[in-house]
């Protein structure tokens, strides 16, 4: 039996990178997928993230999400009840950033940032626990949010204030939403990847950016999205029913340091 056989996960930002690996991983694992992303477009290139799990005969859905858009959002929701009878996870992955320092952030860069990686996670989480409520209590849990959140939610993300920022106020909103509903059998648990090579083209492989990120991880790689998708699916499992409010550093060491 997988770890989450029966189960119902929501990934957004699920076509490329982390959000594709935790799709897989957790489809992999016995869940339903719901796929909530702008585009199936795989940023480092491939098979869409629902060409392979169907591949693999798992069952999955692919729903053209901006998780910052208030009806969109609750419609992602919709669609995984709909489609699946239930929603038992919810994953905040989608995000973005500026590559940009304060004096040369544009407020127009700035607003787009937060409302996709703050306000969309407030949106989708807000709707998936309105759903949450509603279902049977399995195994002492009504459902469960991971947020994907960063290191950079803990200490400065150089050059990129916006992300930074939004990060940090991801953190505080995993610990607000487990707190408030504990007591209703909700979990709100978040992972904060380190330095991740997800294929990201740019700045994000910079040699000097690399270098910084080796310098600085005290393990002998930088890390994988599987590596993350790891991480999230203890979170997502009845291994971590007791667990709440936490922020799981997934970064070889590098806060340690």
């Amino acid at each position: 039996m997988g770890r989450l056989d029966g189960k119902v996960a929501l990934i957004t930002g699920a076509a490329s990178g982390i959000g594709r690996a935790i799709a897989r991983r957790f489809a992999a694992e016995g869940a339903s997928i719901l796929i909530a992303d702008l585009s199936e477009t795989v940023r480092e290139g491939g098979e869409p993230t629902r060409a392979l799990i169907e591949a693999e005969s798992h069952p999955v859905r692919f729903v053209a999400t901006d998780v910052s858009d208030e009806a969109q959002a609750q419609a992602a929701i919709d669609a995984a009840v709909s489609s699946f009878g239930r929603l038992d996870i919810l994953v905040n992955n989608a995000a973005i950033g500026t590559d940009t320092p304060l004096t040369e952030t544009p407020l127009a860069d700035w607003n787009r940032v937060i409302a996709v990686n703050l306000t969309g996670p407030f949106l989708m989480a807000r709707a998936a626990v309105q759903q949450m409520l509603t279902q049977d209590i399995v195994q002492g849990v009504r459902g469960r949010i991971v947020n994907i959140t960063s290191q950079h939610g803990m200490v400065a993300a150089p050059n990129d204030i916006a992300y930074g920022v939004s990060k940090s106020g991801l953190v505080y909103m995993t610990r607000q939403i487990a707190v408030d509903y504990a007591k209703h059998h909700i979990l709100c648990n978040a992972v904060a990847p380190g330095k991740i090579l997800t294929g990201k083209t740019g700045r994000a492989v910079d040699p000097a950016i690399l270098a910084y990120s080796e310098s600085r991880t005290p393990m002998p790689r930088l890390g994988t999205p599987d590596d993350v998708a790891g991480a999230a699916l203890f979170l997502a499992s009845d291994d971590a029913s007791f667990i709440t409010g936490e922020n799981l550093m997934v970064d070889g060491g590098w806060m340690a340091f």
